[in-house]
């Protein structure tokens, strides 16, 4: 155990590495949003994060292992930021607390859309979602099943969703 480290207590060390408020936030708009560009995080974050905190969150969960950072190809100062395996093994994680939430606090339906259906799927649910995860982040090819991924199913959801609100 470091000084840093409050105790060995797993609960206690995992809220060091993501107990602050924006870290699973980021992890959720990479996992669920598919967004990897610092810009994207930033502009796109209903929570409306703040450039340095963004940054500063970004380095944290680099140095934790939780995330990687590839250089952008088509641009020299831009980084592609990943989930690594220790980050698409939060997915549990977020679904749990997700289900939590929708069940326990006023969520909108247009944002709780996902949380009801991660939570109705289950574990199931979860373990396809992530291989879908390793597909995109760690370029680990998965045998795709018929029909839409869980990410489409998800957006197509939380699209129907918003549709219905503007029609009413």
């Amino acid at each position: 155990m470091t000084d840093a480290q409050r105790s060995g207590c797993p609960i206690n060390l995992s809220l060091e590495v993501l107990g602050d408020k924006w870290s699973l936030l980021v992890i959720r708009d990479m996992m669920f949003g598919n967004r990897r560009h610092f810009r994207e995080l930033l502009t796109r974050s209903e929570e409306g994060i703040s450039s340095n905190i963004l940054a500063d969150r970004l380095k944290s969960l680099l140095d934790e292992g939780v995330i990687s950072r590839e250089d952008d190809p088509t641009h020299k100062q831009k980084g592609i930021y990943s989930l690594t395996e220790k980050g698409i093994e939060l997915l549990p994680v977020l679904a749990q607390m997700a289900g939590w939430g929708y069940k326990y606090l006023p969520v909108s339906e247009e944002l709780g859309i996902r949380a009801k259906l991660l939570s109705g799927g289950g574990p199931k649910m979860w373990a396809e979602f992530m291989d879908e995860l390793r597909e995109v982040h760690l370029g680990i090819k998965q045998r795709r099943k018929a029909g839409a991924s869980v990410s489409e199913r998800l957006q197509a959801a939380y699209e129907a969703v918003v549709r219905k609100k503007q029609a009413s």
